[in-house]
């Protein structure tokens, strides 16, 4: 998309608004896949949690993806858009047993990741086979709050405690279909998820009767010109060639799945906000946008950076900008962000907008929820309406006093 179909978009549906591209979203997925085209079977769950747009999961579905969700919210909305329940892995933490079994029911895959859930499942349900999340007890990712793998970790079960599960599986008759892990997010070191890759093959080895391994995701996406990002390609070719000789040594063919969701749609996100006002104080240049850490909070919570373009003015002269948002407390996406000159009623484009951004927004300050806009077959189609005050109230139940 270039800068006047963006403007166009913000003029037709407002500001703010999420707009994505489904160009970006079909080449990453392909892309990911043709990384491990050298192995027979291939899994891509898309996470939900990323983007959960109806669409956006029809759209990923025609590629063939399946879905890994968290919820049984999320496994409703997927089988809304038409996926088939073995198409998708319900991999949940922290969950009751009682939604484990709705989600069951339903026929989807069960990833569980907790001893305690483990028992009580299997000794309710021996009948259903079930994936187990290991925690490989390797630190990686690119910030604490998503790095999940490492020993203190809420997620999975510890590699230490095989044997616990090995005698749970023994005491309850259960199977073992599956075995999964996911260390975390902005992974950059390929040599470090070969290495998590290694416990995952020695773990596989105690449970005979498999049918996939599944990897997790955190491949690194850059965020500005010149970042760093995952090899994918070289990853997929080590892994690949590491996969098929562990099938041999297994004697099957597994399945290889992975659970990427910021790889697939986070630099097909743009976030279009418009200038409120410029203000001047005695040391900083604030630009003031129509939006905060409601709409877009990866910032404020994780530190990230996303690139910022006036694509009202993108040849101006450069000048150096705070971009701060409308919430009634700290609130700042950029501090001393060289950007073009910017004039009250500008509209700024936030790249990597597509994971993480709308699923995390919320109505703080009673603020509404903005819309969504798809990019497609060179055609911008609205996938969700902007919010408006009836949604603010609509659950809410007035008392008379």
């Amino acid at each position: 998309m270039n800068n006047n179909a963006l403007l166009k978009i913000a003029r037709d549906f407002g500001s703010p608004v999420y707009v994505y591209n489904s160009e970006t979203i079909v080449s990453q997925y392909k892309r990911l896949t043709s990384a491990f085209n050298k192995v027979k079977k291939i899994k891509i769950n898309y996470a939900v949690k990323a983007l959960s747009n109806i669409s956006v999961l029809k759209l990923l579905g025609t590629l063939g993806s399946c879905l890994d969700t968290v919820s049984i919210q999320e496994v409703k909305l997927g089988l809304e858009a038409g996926f088939t329940p073995d198409k998708i892995i319900y991999t949940p933490n922290g969950v009751s047993i009682e939604e484990i079994e709705k989600v069951a029911a339903l026929g989807t895959q069960i990833n569980i990741d907790n001893l305690v859930i483990l028992e009580q499942f299997g000794a309710k349900h021996p009948e259903i086979p079930v994936c187990i999340r290991i925690n490989p007890h390797v630190m990686a990712g690119g910030n604490t709050n998503i790095s999940v793998g490492h020993i203190d970790s809420k997620f999975g079960i510890s590699i230490h405690q095989i044997p616990h599960i090995l005698r749970i599986v023994k005491n309850t008759g259960m199977t073992i279909n599956g075995i999964h892990m996911h260390t975390g997010s902005d992974i950059l070191d390929v040599e470090v998820f070969l290495y998590a890759s290694e416990i995952l093959f020695e773990t596989a080895r105690n449970f005979k009767d498999l049918e996939f391994i599944d990897f997790g995701s955190g491949f690194k996406v850059p965020y500005k010109k010149g970042d760093i990002e995952t090899n994918v390609e070289e990853f997929g070719e080590k892994l690949s060639k590491r996969f098929n000789e562990f099938c041999k040594e297994y004697g099957r063919e597994l399945t290889l799945a992975f659970e990427p969701g910021k790889f697939l749609v986070s630099e097909a996100g743009e976030f279009l906000v418009q200038v409120n006002a410029v203000k001047q104080t005695t040391s900083t240049v604030f630009a003031q946008v129509d939006s905060g850490f409601n709409h877009l909070i990866r910032p404020m919570l994780y530190g990230s950076q996303h690139e910022i373009r006036n694509i009202s003015n993108p040849k101006g002269k450069e000048r150096f900008y705070s971009v701060v948002g409308y919430i009634c407390e700290t609130d700042t996406f950029a501090n001393n962000r060289r950007i073009t000159e910017i004039s009250e009623g500008d509209i700024l484009a936030f790249k990597n907008a597509g994971a993480y951004c709308f699923s995390m927004a919320s109505n703080y300050n009673s603020r509404y929820r903005p819309a969504e806009v798809l990019w497609y077959n060179n055609k911008a189609h609205l996938i969700r309406k902007r919010e408006t005050f009836d949604d603010i109230i609509k659950n809410q139940i007035e008392l008379t006093f």
